[in-house]
């Protein structure tokens, strides 16, 4: 898999070691000569801005009146070049679903431009999700396709050891944009309809991709763009404590190597007792599981305050949650897995 990062990581709380693997083959691609990572963006972002406004994307054939109608489900969004017969389409640069956002890296502030056609309907996806999705990625300069899968497959979006992504930056930074679907219909065949998914794509400046070191079909500082349909959401669980890793970065800053509630040196996100009292955090909160079958006309819960999703499974129309619910005890307003003065040990 081209977008994973090829390392080799220390899993250090569990004592094991984890390789990322990948179907690269960097054999052939040798890093170019250090560049100055300003002089490359302004490249890149005025090669990304061209084809913005150059290309127009297939949306005759996108509904727009009612974008998550079953006849987007199976959308599969093209680009073409403004030229001849197409000379009077519109460009992406012009289209309301092109967005961009800023992302920070290596003192560069970089501009990242996306195309929403849907954000999707599902649960949002953090940084330290994992995405259940297809894609394809192809360089600008020649449309030549480097990596694509037409099945989906899961991509975990952190790298576990080291406070990088599992994917490229502007990759994942771009992803996180989108949401997954719901109600994948089982086709009987083996195969699945995925609805209500999030369909775009995103264009990516070198600086926030392979950069110097380029990748297979992907030559050093080439800006790169990824089409994306997310199917769907797995909210990742590293320690196994069923705390949703993404509800560990307690300061909401995006880095949850930083949030350490005993201060053992250890991040919650890996830690099995994150409050140190002996108890695991697994055994100081409590648990609920829903079933709605929608095609009964049932809603999906109101879940309370303290109370999150872990896991959902939707097929044909029903729907299993299973969530969290963070134990207050002492009515503190700090649950009883990051409270030390708490140590509830488990029933039985």
């Amino acid at each position: 898999m081209k977008l994973r990062n090829l390392t080799l990581m220390a899993l250090a709380v569990l004592g094991v070691f984890i390789s990322c693997t990948n179907d690269d083959d960097n054999n052939d691609v040798v890093a170019a000569p250090p560049r100055d990572r300003a002089e490359v963006y302004a490249e890149d972002i005025a090669e990304i801005e061209t084809f913005l406004s150059t290309h127009f994307f297939n949306y005759d054939e996108f509904d727009f009146n009612d974008p998550y109608g079953p006849a987007n489900d199976g959308f599969q969004l093209t680009f073409g070049l403004i030229e001849g017969d197409n000379s009077d389409k519109t460009p992406i640069s012009e289209s309301v679903y092109l967005k961009s956002k800023l992302v920070e890296y290596d003192d560069i502030e970089y501009k990242l431009y996306y195309l929403q056609l849907r954000e999707g309907l599902g649960d949002s996806l953090h940084k330290i999700d994992e995405a259940f999705l297809t894609y394809e990625g192809f360089v600008i300069e020649d449309y030549n396709v480097f990596d694509s899968t037409v099945t989906p497959i899961s991509l975990n979006l952190t790298s576990i050891g080291l406070e990088v992504p599992g994917v490229v930056y502007g990759f994942r930074d771009g992803l996180i944009e989108f949401k997954g679907g719901y109600d994948n219909i089982d086709n009987g065949d083996g195969t699945f309809t995925y609805k209500n998914h999030g369909i775009g794509a995103i264009f990516i400046p070198s600086g926030i991709g392979y950069f110097a070191r380029g990748s297979s079909g992907v030559l050093p500082y080439t800006p790169m763009i990824f089409k994306i349909n997310l199917m769907g959401v797995i909210h990742t669980d590293f320690d196994f404590d069923n705390i949703p890793s993404y509800l560990e970065d307690l300061d909401g800053d995006n880095d949850v190597y930083n949030d350490d509630t005993d201060g053992e040196g250890i991040p919650d996100f890996i830690d099995a007792d994150d409050d140190g009292d002996g108890v695991l955090t697994k055994d100081e909160v409590d648990y609920a599981t829903y079933v709605v079958d929608t095609t009964q006309g049932e809603l999906e819960p109101e879940l309370a305050e303290n109370e999150y999703e872990i896991d959902r499974e939707t097929l044909n129309g029903v729907i299993t949650i299973n969530t969290v619910i963070l134990r207050d005890t002492d009515n503190d307003g700090t649950p009883d897995y990051r409270d030390a003065n708490i140590a509830v040990q488990p029933e039985g």
